[in-house]
Parts: structure tokens; C-alpha cells; sequence
């Protein structure tokens, strides 16, 4: 089978989808599939507005046209719906391929914050582009629930995973983190406003706040919040190093599909503490012990307040945790998208004519 990805998240960027990607694309080639990438380091990219940090391909159309009629794949998966994936869709449409997609970010959300604007107007975009889709892919239950109230309902499972010899509850911890005042509240991700970042920087918990990540809030949020710890974009050996060290993870997103970071820091044995919204109640479930394999214990808490959420995270064993966190794994994630994939290239031309 030829596949070809479409993306227009993809390295330097640092964020959950990229990492998905990347993961799953290590994880194809070590079975022994080829897969074309079309991603922006291949275009002549703008900085994004607002966004800086995130690079977008200009006028991709004609470019992306020549690299898949060069590559001939038997199918295309799109992952974002920006320019690329745009082009791709185009491409596959004009051609006859099947293509499958995904939604990793809740777009209507993240443009209604940044223009005021209600994400009612964005809704309508999103469903023209995954129409003509032979499958969308998600990370959970309740967003395919969700998808198919809005008239996407044509969803198959693609999990998440993560580096189980990378987060373990063994090891280091960071040293900057070490010293502080506890208990030590974590987070970590894009530092954005679609992150609800001040629920967690203004809740009136005890013990010292800390923040890993970058983005286009981050200089205000620094400015406004003077006693949080902000460590800037860590990877590796060293983001890991940071969840082991903090005595509970605070996610306080609300428009996030997954929360990739979540389980991360279950895996190194931190407790999670969220809000009960998608991604969060797909992975903790409402008593903390998860969804699709419940454990004994729970290795977190959800609750509509978020002081009461971080309080209940923090009476959790590290171990009860790390058992949750290794429910997952790229490898397992991986089976569902090839499942995805192979179904959608033996009915996809059927999709496609429905959708013309």
C-alpha cells in the first residue's frame, strides 16, 4: 500500500499533533511501510498570525499536486485543514483517490477565541473539508459523539501513545523543581490563550505552580503571574525529568481533543487533575480510573472546579498513576490507524462518489 501524509503541523513546531504524527510515522516505517510526506519544510511558509512560532506553506496547491502525482499513492491521509491539507483534499478529489482525515484540534474554538467571533461561523468550513473524507479519524469517544452531532460522523478510533522508555516514573527529576515549596503543580504545553492557562495560574491552591512550554502568551503570563516557575520548551529526557518531579499535573484546557501531555505525566507516576471535558474524561474516565481498561485505582481526578480537582489528584498514589499512563502505546494507536487506512482504500471510492 502507498500512502502519502498531507500535514501542515510538522517539525520545529513542538505540540501534541506533531507528536502524534512524527510517532506514527516512526512506528510505520520500523513495519516496513513507505509513506510520502507533504509537509511545510517543503514549501516557501508565512509565519501564522498570532502565531509566529507556526509556519504555514504559501500557495502549496500546485506544489502538493506535483509531489502526490509524483508519488502516486493508493491513498492520502490529511491531517490539518490548512493550506496543505486543502491542496491535498483538492488533489485527491480531482483524482479519484480515497483520503482519509483527522481532528486533532477543535479549529471553531481556537479562531472563536483569537476573533471574538462565535465558533458557530467556523463550524460549516470544517464540515465541507471532512465530508468528502473516507474516514475522520479521532482520539476518542466522546469527540466522535460530538463530530457526529455536527454532521461528521463518518469517525474511526485513532488513539494516542507515548514513549514508555522515555515517561517512566524512574529517574531524574528536575533540578530547578526540586527546591520549590510544595506540593509542585505542573503544566505543560503550547502557552496560548485557547489553553485556559489562568484557570490554573489564578486557582488558590497551595504549593508552587510551574510551566513548561512556549507561545504567544507567554511573555503576558510571565508578566501577570511573577511567582510561577516557567521553564520554556523542554523535550526529551528533560520534559520527562520535570513530570517526575511535580506532584500533580494540572490540565486546565478545554478545547483540547486528546491532551497528549496527559498522559505523559501519568506515565511518569504524576496525578492529573481537569476539568471533566473531552480528552481529559476520555482518558481519566469520571472516577479517575480510566475508560477502556478501568484500574483499581484512580490516577486522577476531574471536577468542575479545579482547586477541587487538583486537591483530589493530590491524595493519589504515584504508582496508581503510572499504571494508568501505561494503558497506552504507539504501537497499539498505530493498529488502529492502519485499520483505519486499509478500510478506507477498499470503500473509499464509494465515499468519494457520495460526496461529488
Amino acid at each position: 500500500m502507498k500512502l502519502a501524509l498531507a500535514t501542515d503541523a510538522w517539525l520545529p513546531q513542538v505540540n501534541g499533533v506533531v507528536r502524534s504524527l512524527t510517532a506514527t510515522l516512526d512506528e510505520l516505517t520500523r513495519r516496513g511501510h513507505d509513506v510520502e510526506t507533504i509537509t511545510p519544510d517543503r514549501f516557501l511558509t508565512v509565519p501564522m498570525p498570532g502565531y509566529a512560532s507556526i509556519r504555514l506553506a504559501m500557495a502549496p496547491r500546485f506544489g502538493v499536486r506535483r509531489m502526490l502525482d509524483k508519488a502516486q499513492p493508493e491513498i492520502v491521509h490529511i491531517a490539518t485543514e490548512g493550506p496543505i491539507g486543502w491542496a491535498a483534499r483538492g488533489w485527491c478529489l480531482s483524482r479519484g483517490i480515497p483520503f482519509t482525515s483527522a481532528f486533532h484540534t477543535r479549529f471553531p474554538e481556537y479562531a472563536a477565541v483569537r476573533t471574538g467571533l462565535s465558533a458557530e461561523y467556523f463550524w460549516p468550513i470544517l464540515q465541507r473539508f471532512h465530508a468528502p473524507s473516507s474516514a475522520v479519524l479521532v482520539s476518542t469517544r466522546s469527540l466522535a459523539v460530538e463530530l457526529g452531532g455536527r454532521g461528521i460522523g463518518h469517525t474511526r478510533p485513532w488513539s494516542r501513545g507515548i514513549d514508555h522508555a522515555l515517561f517512566r516514573p524512574e529517574g531524574e527529576r528536575h533540578p530547578a523543581m526540586a527546591a520549590l515549596p510544595g506540593p509542585v503543580l505542573l503544566n505543560v504545553g503550547r502557552v496560548a490563550p485557547e489553553k485556559n492557562l489562568e484557570a490554573f495560574l489564578s486557582a488558590e491552591v497551595p504549593g508552587s505552580k510551574v510551566v513548561v512550554g512556549d507561545g504567544p502568551a507567554l511573555e503576558s503570563l510571565q508578566r501577570r503571574y511573577p511567582d510561577v516557575l516557567f521553564l520554556g520548551a523542554l523535550s526529551g529526557e528533560e520534559l520527562a525529568s520535570a513530570y517526575r518531579a511535580a506532584d500533580c499535573f494540572v490540565f486546565p484546557s478545554l478545547t483540547d481533543t486528546f491532551g497528549l501531555v496527559v498522559i505523559e505525566a501519568l506515565a511518569c507516576g504524576t496525578p492529573v487533575a481537569a476539568y471533566p471535558v473531552t480528552g481529559p474524561r476520555d482518558i481519566l474516565g469520571t472516577d479517575g480510573r480510566g475508560v477502556e481498561s478501568p484500574m483499581p485505582q484512580p490516577g486522577g481526578a476531574l471536577n468542575d472546579s479545579l482547586e477541587h480537582a487538583i486537591a483530589a489528584a493530590l491524595t493519589v498514589k504515584r504508582a496508581d498513576a503510572a499504571a494508568l499512563g501505561r494503558l497506552y502505546s504507539w504501537e497499539r494507536a498505530t493498529d488502529q490507524f492502519l485499520r483505519a487506512i486499509a478500510s478506507a482504500v477498499n470503500g473509499g471510492s464509494d465515499r468519494l462518489k457520495e460526496a461529488a
